[in-house]
């Protein structure tokens, strides 16, 4: 996940003291590969005022028996340990202060146990469920079993469940699914809906050269959703590989002026359909940590905020997120 030669301090941050609230980033304990508190605050210290964060399911630390449908909850138990620790440590961000958990929605009413587990686990930081249903025929990227899940009346009635136990939900797919997203949110008007990383539009595989092409089709249904009032999304996620940038590849990482210009279109065009009471910076680490450092992505934010207010750059980089996740108020 490290950039060869990504230096946290290569740019001195911008704006330090605008607060963040970082609404999605994960952690994990994978062998040869870990990503845990220290790692995170790590990347959070290098300048910006990251105040609190939101950490997300990545199918990692599941419990290793019993029903298979419980294990998840898992995660929620280790993000649990990892959110206390810091609040013991009296870190400054207050890390992992909500957990956006997984379960299977595939199983319909059944899925309520599962709920009633995670929350049990978690019983004050816990506050949606993220249901991954990103799909596409190439293999060029990571898909689920089958497309349509979104339409499965199994998955609906999963679904439907959420709004019993007052879960919102975080949605992951790719921009071609935008629309079965768009149908939900009308069939479920309310259930707080959050759609991570601009709904992924791909720039790899067949797709790759028709970086114009797919931005017709992403910003369409971006239009349709944003007329659903109880839907709101995350501004991020385009340094991971599916975005087709070759960031990556390069010595060195890009510079924040760089991505800045590459985002800004797409953020533009979400903050200028869902307002910035509907839209949330991320910074999707450690995933994007292959493409930069998280000093330079969070600068990149920044450029793109410039021509918004003040009061709505702090929607932006926190008062939208900690609403939507029940954090509190506004930063001081």
């Amino acid at each position: 996940m490290n950039h060869p030669t990504a230096n946290p301090n290569s740019e001195t941050p911008l704006r330090p003291d605008l607060p963040i609230c970082d609404p999605h980033h994960h952690l994990w304990r994978r062998p040869n590969n870990p990503y845990l508190l220290n790692d995170f605050l790590r990347d959070a210290s290098g300048g910006h005022r990251v105040v609190s964060s939101v950490a997300v399911e990545c199918g990692a630390m599941y419990r290793e028996s019993g029903p298979p449908e419980l294990r998840p909850v898992g995660e929620t138990e280790f993000l649990e340990g990892i959110a206390a620790g810091n609040a013991r440590a009296d870190n400054p961000a207050a890390v992992a202060a909500a957990i956006v958990a997984y379960a299977d929605l595939a199983l319909g009413d059944g899925v309520a146990a599962v709920l009633e587990a995670h929350l049990e686990a978690g019983p004050t930081r816990l506050r949606g469920i993220r249901y991954s249903t990103m799909w596409d025929a190439s293999d060029a990227f990571r898909s689920v079993e089958r497309p349509g899940l979104l339409r499965d009346a199994a998955v609906r009635k999963g679904v439907g469940c959420l709004r019993r136990y007052g879960l919102s939900f975080d949605a992951w797919l790719y921009h071609p699914q935008l629309p079965e997203l768009v149908e939900l949110a009308r069939d479920f008007p309310d259930l707080p809906i959050i759609l991570d990383h601009i709904g992924g539009p791909l720039g790899l595989g067949p797709y790759e050269g028709r970086r114009d092409e797919v931005f017709r089709a992403w910003s369409a249904n971006i239009a349709a959703l944003s007329e659903c009032p109880n839907v709101a999304l995350k501004l991020g996620g385009i340094g991971s590989l599916r975005s087709g940038y070759d960031w990556h590849t390069r010595e060195t990482g890009p510079g924040s002026g760089e991505m800045a210009e590459a985002m800004r279109p797409y953020f533009e065009f979400c903050i200028d359909k869902f307002s910035v009471s509907r839209c949330m910076f991320e910074s999707n680490f450690p995933v994007d940590r292959i493409s930069y450092t998280y000093v330079s992505v969070w600068n990149a934010f920044k450029i793109v905020a410039r021509t918004y207010s003040e009061t709505e750059r702090k929607a932006l980089f926190h008062d939208t997120a900690a609403r939507v996740y029940r954090l509190g108020g506004e930063a001081a």
